[in-house]
């Protein structure tokens, strides 16, 4: 996936209008997370139970690395819309959860094997859960059509 394919697709979602912000800064991070191979995401409106933000983005990575690249891309991305990283927790190496704060959403990316000892999805369980375009979520068609030189499919 080529830098320029990011940043058309996060544009397309933040100027999208059916998002009004901050929905649409959340849903472009939704997008990010999924096609770095997220899993587990969730955005929760969290407006009406919490003064601290708006929105929380959530999800998994399944090793640290992956989980640095999401949280580094997000930072990247938003940066180019305008919207500046206000605090940034969790970036050392071995850290299970990486939190970004863009003031109207907060970003949770963990480490999958890490998430349920945080247990944020049960603690906002009372929020409203924002549906994530399947679109959204890395495709791998491609690779369940893929053939060797014969034609034959190896899936």
């Amino acid at each position: 996936m080529s830098a320029e394919f990011i940043t058309k697709e996060v544009e397309k979602i933040v100027k999208n209008t059916e998002f009004e912000y901050p929905l649409n800064i959340a849903m472009a991070t939704a997008w990010i997370l999924g096609n770095f191979k997220g899993i587990n995401l969730k955005v929760l409106d969290v407006k009406e139970s919490s003064s601290l933000t708006d929105f929380f983005v959530l999800g998994s990575a399944t090793n640290p690395t992956m989980a640095q690249s999401m949280a580094d891309e997000i930072t990247k991305q938003l940066k180019v819309h305008g919207y500046e990283v206000i605090s940034r927790e969790g970036s050392r190496k071995g850290d299970d959860w990486i939190l970004l704060d863009f003031g109207d959403i907060i970003v949770h990316v963990f480490l999958d094997v890490s998430r349920s000892v945080y247990d944020l999805d049960n603690l906002w369980e009372n929020a409203k859960e924002v549906e994530i375009p399947n679109s959204y979520y890395f495709s791998s068609d491609d690779e369940e059509k893929s053939e060797d030189a014969t034609g034959k499919s190896y899936f």
